[in-house]
């Protein structure tokens, strides 16, 4: 059961998608919930379906204090490096919440300071926490929205099915096509061949 991050003050949860996606942007989300939010369904959305997923965002949106999203595109990821860009998104989506948050919960690891607030990086924090699994569900459906208008440019990728991620589908529509602008040019689109030279 995820729970409340019990300070008493605005706490903002803050998570991202895409991370591990060959194209496409990588999209976070900031959110700050009332103090006696619940929902049965709220989990990490990659434990989420879809239908929920599309449920939890309208709800989410209307319930919470304040919220943003924000992606980071490709060609800021290539220059900066995915986990730049990735904390880059996350800063983004907080400066558009309509109030300040006066401590932030972040999903994983890593995290720079935003202005002096304090902060807390939680491991597997999407399915400990409310607030950053309200994140996860808001960034996820965002990208996946984005993925989606994509796909009709270049359907040979079908990246609605695949978001972007590096599937052996994917792969293949890569060797047979080649890259388009929404490809990450830093990221290895495909895996190395060892040859033998004989």
């Amino acid at each position: 059961m995820l729970k409340m991050f019990n300070l008493p003050c605005q706490i903002a949860g803050t998570d991202e998608a895409g991370r591990g996606c060959l194209a496409g942007p990588v999209t976070a989300a900031a959110v700050i919930l009332p103090k006696k939010f619940k929902n049965k369904l709220l989990n990490d959305s990659k434990q989420t379906k879809l239908a929920d997923r599309n449920k939890l965002k309208k709800i989410i949106m209307s319930e919470a204090i304040t919220y943003g999203v924000a992606h980071v595109y490709m060609e800021e990821i290539d220059e900066i490096n995915i986990l730049n860009a990735s904390i880059m998104a996350m800063h983004r989506a907080i400066d558009q919440l309509n109030c300040e948050p006066e401590h932030i919960i972040v999903d994983g690891n890593k995290f720079k300071p935003y202005r002096n607030i304090a902060y807390d990086c939680i491991i597997k924090g999407d399915g400990k926490f409310l607030s950053i699994a309200a994140a996860s569900i808001l960034a996820k459906t965002a990208r996946d929205e984005f993925m989606q208008k994509v796909h009709h440019e270049f359907p040979m990728y079908n990246w609605q099915q695949n978001k972007g991620y590096p599937t052996k589908e994917h792969r293949q529509a890569i060797r047979e096509f080649g890259s388009t602008p929404y490809h990450r040019k830093s990221f290895k689109l495909l895996p190395e061949q060892l040859k033998l030279s004989i």
